[in-house]
């Protein structure tokens, strides 16, 4: 057999393995929050882009949620402001929220929409104040002293950091219909008009939550959950993750995003993902093949 007969009999296999998932998710909702080395890395952008593109052309959904953390970063530290962080969130005054803001809804959305469009897709870009698609509340945080002999807490002021009060899909329902793919910026609207800069993973989870998803896929820097021996965790239910976080496997980092995929399992999605974006193609990957590439957590049958 020649290499060009062996390269399209290997293309064949592909498109067959894939064909039943295709046929299995055509017209179903996916929820991808895109962050990491996914959003930096040239070829896994570009990756990203084609995945995306193919899967709304086969007939699913994709939804685009997108963080930015970095390139709010960079920008804060060119104006020559310091970044500060409380238990990893960013805290952000009102001069901070109009980069935040700039940074999210303009230079990154814009970004991964001329990405998408540029390989072939019909993307728009938004952020959670249009169509008031996302309504926001301030974020309470409390911290325990740092004293073990004195059992008291504090209430700490983190500015115009958000949480999600309510989704108005709307927008997105429209958007979906008129066969483009939404790109969400996490930036939130307050009772008064306020913005706030809310976390990509939570802002994922709820607006998958909302359109009762089949999917919500979290693009991550790991290869997913890991046991202790480091092996690769997959094929877990709500009752798994549960006794994994009390016996001290999920800490850290990974409690948030494991959190916010149980929560959203838990709300009426079909499964959640956490999946290596370092891996090209890996939202394909997850999506198309028998073996995937990440942590699967399964919800409910629907």
């Amino acid at each position: 057999m020649s290499l060009n007969t062996q390269r399209a009999t290997n293309i064949a296999q592909v498109l067959t393995e894939a064909l039943p998932y295709i046929q299995r998710f055509s017209g179903k909702t996916l929820v991808i929050k895109y962050g990491g080395n996914a959003m930096i890395d040239e070829d896994l952008k570009n990756s990203f882009a084609r995945d995306v593109v193919l899967m709304k052309a086969v007939g699913l959904n994709p939804v685009i949620v997108h963080g930015g953390g970095p390139q709010i970063g960079e920008l804060l530290q060119r104006l020559g402001k310091q970044s500060e962080f409380v238990n990893g969130i960013r805290v952000t005054d009102s001069e901070t929220m109009d980069i935040v803001e700039m940074v999210l809804g303009g230079q990154v959305n814009k970004s991964i929409v001329n990405l998408i469009n540029s390989n072939g897709g019909r993307a728009v870009g938004l952020t959670g104040k249009d169509g008031s698609l996302i309504f926001a509340e301030k974020l309470h945080v409390t911290q325990n002293s740092s004293d073990p002999a004195v059992k008291t807490s504090e209430m700490l002021d983190l500015g115009h950091v958000g949480k999600v009060s309510s989704i108005d899909t709307s927008v997105i329902d429209m958007l979906i219909r008129s066969d483009f793919i939404p790109v969400i910026a996490p930036v939130g609207v307050g009772q008064n008009g306020e913005s706030y800069n809310i976390n990509a993973d939570l802002v994922a989870g709820k607006i998958a939550e909302v359109l009762q998803a089949e999917k919500l896929i979290l693009l991550t820097n790991t290869a997913g959950l890991l046991d202790a021996d480091g092996k690769l965790l997959t094929g877990l239910n709500a009752k798994q993750v549960n006794e994994l976080i009390d016996q001290g496997v999920i800490y850290g980092g990974m409690l948030p995003k494991i959190g916010c995929a149980l929560d959203a399992v838990q709300a009426g999605v079909t499964s959640a993902h956490i999946i290596d974006g370092r891996v090209q193609h890996a939202v394909l990957l997850e999506m198309f093949t028998d073996e995937g590439v990440g942590t699967l957590i399964r919800g409910g049958v629907r």
